[in-house]
């Protein structure tokens, strides 16, 4: 009988031990993330920022290994805080028929605090291979994730905008700032 029991309280104790090494499937805190453009223009620089950014990733919190890692955003939730320059920027991105931009890892380095995620970008209906690169701080039950990454607007078949007849710069530089709690 005694055996039994010391059985039964072994295999609890296994599937409990299995069960808390399992990745989990996180989402970012919504309050404490964002995602931010930045294009350059001879006479300045535009910066648009999204607090309503759908990170999600894999992880596992005992190992502190990422395993997954995606993201979504609708383009009409930038704001640079110039709502004529917003409404032209959703016309030269169509963001009527290309109303998000996604992504999704296709490789996970990480080495120390710091990760390089390597995945397919969907932006105005192209898709492309990025590197993003991202510092990470752990804590007991929180990650935050701060990084960027740069993509060519040509490259996504986006025409660059232009004032007075300058167009802005080739290279959108992204920003991520992403809190995940468990």
């Amino acid at each position: 009988m005694k055996m039994r029991v010391y059985a039964v309280a072994w295999l609890l104790s296994m599937v409990c031990a299995l069960t808390a090494a399992q990745p989990k499937t996180l989402d970012a805190i919504k309050e404490e993330s964002s995602v931010t453009y930045r294009m350059v223009h001879p006479l300045h620089r535009i910066e648009a920022t999204s607090n309503d950014v759908h990170y999600r990733l894999v992880v596992d919190p005992s190992t502190k290994e990422i395993n997954r890692v995606s993201a979504r955003v609708e383009v009409l939730t930038f704001d640079s805080g110039n709502s004529n320059r917003d409404s032209h920027a959703m016309e030269v991105i169509d963001a009527i028929t290309y109303p998000d931009v996604r992504f999704s890892s296709t490789g996970i380095t990480q080495t120390g605090d710091s990760v390089r995620v390597a995945g397919k970008l969907t932006f105005h209906g192209v898709t492309k291979a990025v590197v993003i690169t991202a510092a990470l701080k752990w804590s007991e039950n929180k990650l935050v994730v701060r990084g960027g990454f740069d993509v060519s607007l040509e490259a996504f078949d986006v025409e660059r905008p232009s004032l007075l007849m300058i167009p802005v710069e080739d290279t959108l530089s992204f920003s991520i700032d992403a809190a995940f709690g468990w």
